[in-house]
């Protein structure tokens, strides 16, 4: 039990690591943001890069956030009947859910992702969104990263949540 409590913490290790990272390009958001609009509306003078970079930073804070969220139960959802459930029917529809809906799909994207992004380095893609076309692989890699980790973080909580159901304590 040691070692699988130990696998759990480097996992949502991980997982703050990557909503630390992600939070940084919020801040690249604003600036590239406000740097774009002053430079536009002020000096008429647009920039070629901001849009795909406020498009990556974007994509970048949702993926590398999202194992972050997963990890301290942000993400959104319904809690009308939800919320009213007891903790071990709680975990026992998301055991449910996580293996009929979450896994399936995620591992899917994932592949997905994971062969985008080897044919963006293999075939040294660019983004085409406008006349600066930035490398793709980068970006793309960092995508299908940030899905790793988030199947990673809801590993951790399936198995913290069939140990809850199981023996009606938290594992941590």
């Amino acid at each position: 039990m040691t070692m699988i409590k130990r696998i759990l913490q480097v996992i949502d290790a991980m997982s703050e690591m990557a909503g630390s990272v992600g939070k940084w390009f919020a801040v690249l958001l604003v600036l590239v943001g406000t740097f774009d609009a002053v430079s536009r509306h002020f000096f008429n003078a647009p920039t070629i890069w901001a849009y795909d970079t406020l498009c990556m930073a974007g994509g970048i804070i949702y993926l590398l956030g999202a194992s972050y969220d997963y990890k301290h139960d942000a993400h959104t959802r319904v809690d009308i009947i939800y919320g009213s459930l007891s903790k071990k029917t709680q975990a026992i529809l998301n055991i449910i859910c996580s293996l009929t809906l979450f896994f399936p799909l995620m591992i899917i994207m994932l592949k997905l992702a994971i062969d985008w992004s080897i044919k963006a380095w293999v075939g040294h893609e660019v983004m085409f969104t406008s006349f600066w076309y930035p490398p793709a692989a980068p970006y793309r890699t960092l995508f299908a990263l940030g899905l790793l980790l988030m199947i990673l973080q809801a590993l951790a909580q399936l198995v913290r949540e069939i140990y809850f159901v199981a023996k009606g304590e938290n594992l941590d």
